[in-house]
């Protein structure tokens, strides 16, 4: 899988920008504020509808239009597909999947991407909704449909705290109130046993990948930890059922502490990944140097996974596209070596640097040049 055209429409600093893209691997080069990591985080758009820079959508517009419009050809088994988003402020999105007229989540999956970058830092040293977000990013990459659980569940837990927030004058009437716990729990036992089986699955591919960056820096692994670990009934291999069954026993069992307070406290949304070295919790414990072998681990480990996916919802050619956004002028030169090492390979990968001497030589590939918000063309220099 790889991205072989880019159209760029208002989109941050790009007022109309096209551009092609060459199979193995893209480096971009650009003093900062040129506008190099605008490139990456519009194909990273059209792969998760959402940016690793920013929350909202806002800020992808260029300043004084009213809209944007990210356009790509993603070539996959053979075939070329044409996808298109548009941002609109202050409206919904729109999409457009070949020539039709699409649902902006109907573009999960035609596309796949694993970013690492400076922000990822905050995956092992952060709060743990980063954390959540990557897992959920991970699990709706391997099964795009389960998307619309996320917004469902978002929706409904909105509605619940509300309700919470009332239920001290409901005077006994909760029935409202046992309704959204059933909605809730049912969601929730769904995205919970999604987690587990991505987080199950994506475990030995962080281990091993910990091994090649840091040789010698012991063992780095991953679980889901789960507020529910500890109810009767839970069990890590359990249903979406069971664990719906678990989370509406314990939704139950806290209302009162929840009417007290005004707010949801238990369900996917306080959940966490956790992330050791050894023994020890990486969080508080591992030196700058390990914590970043660790998101390294954590993003090489995805893109070894998604790369050799073969369930249900994968195609035949799911290669993630890897985008190593401004990442190198962080990591040692040994970490930069173990990281050209396993890339060597790769179908496609999209590198951003403010010089070119901070990639490895050997990773280097085509290089373009960005400078003045354009993006010129370069040459090979691998």
């Amino acid at each position: 899988m790889r991205v072989t055209h880019l159209h760029l429409t208002d989109f941050r600093s790009y007022a109309d920008q096209e551009i092609e893209l060459g199979p193995r691997v893209t480096t971009l080069v650009g003093r900062n504020g040129q506008g190099k990591t605008n490139v990456v985080e519009a194909v990273r758009y059209l792969s998760n509808l959402s940016s690793h820079r920013v929350a909202a959508d806002a800020p992808l517009v260029r300043q004084g239009a009213e809209r944007a419009v990210v356009r790509a050809r993603v070539e996959k088994s053979g075939r070329s597909l044409a996808i298109e988003v548009t941002i609109n402020v202050g409206k919904s999105n729109t999409a457009r999947l070949g020539r039709a007229q699409a649902k902006p989540r109907d573009l999960l999956g035609a596309l796949r991407t694993v970013v690492f970058a400076p922000e990822d830092l905050s995956l092992v040293k952060g709060e743990p909704s980063g954390r959540r977000t990557f897992m959920d990013e991970l699990c709706v990459a391997l099964q795009p449909a389960i998307a619309g659980d996320h917004s469902d569940y978002d929706r409904v837990l909105r509605q619940r705290s509300s309700m919470l927030k009332t239920a001290k004058n409901a005077r006994g009437d909760l029935t409202m109130l046992d309704i959204w716990d059933e909605k809730l729990a049912d969601l929730g036992g769904r995205i919970m046993a999604a987690r587990l089986r991505a987080v199950k699955l994506l475990a030995p591919h962080v281990h091993a990948a910990y091994q090649a960056v840091a040789p010698g820096g012991g063992d780095c692994r991953v679980s889901y930890a789960t507020g529910l670990a500890d109810a009767e009934g839970y069990a890590a291999d359990a249903s979406a059922a069971d664990l719906g069954a678990v989370l509406l026993s314990r939704l139950q069992e806290v209302r009162p502490k929840e009417i007290e307070r005004g707010v949801t406290i238990a369900g996917p949304h306080r959940d966490d990944l956790d992330i050791a070295l050894g023994d020890m919790p990486a969080k508080g414990y591992a030196s700058h140097g390990e914590s970043w072998s660790c998101a390294l681990a954590l993003r090489l480990g995805s893109y070894e996974l998604l790369t050799r996916d073969d369930g249900p919802d994968a195609d035949e050619d799911g290669e993630p596209v890897l985008i190593l956004d401004d990442v190198f002028a962080e990591l040692d030169t040994g970490r930069r070596a173990a990281l050209a090492d396993r890339l060597t390979e790769a179908s496609q990968v999209l590198i951003t640097a403010a010089v070119a001497e901070d990639v490895p030589q050997a990773l280097r590939g085509e290089v373009l040049e960005v400078a003045d918000g354009a993006v010129l063309a370069g040459g090979d220099d691998g």
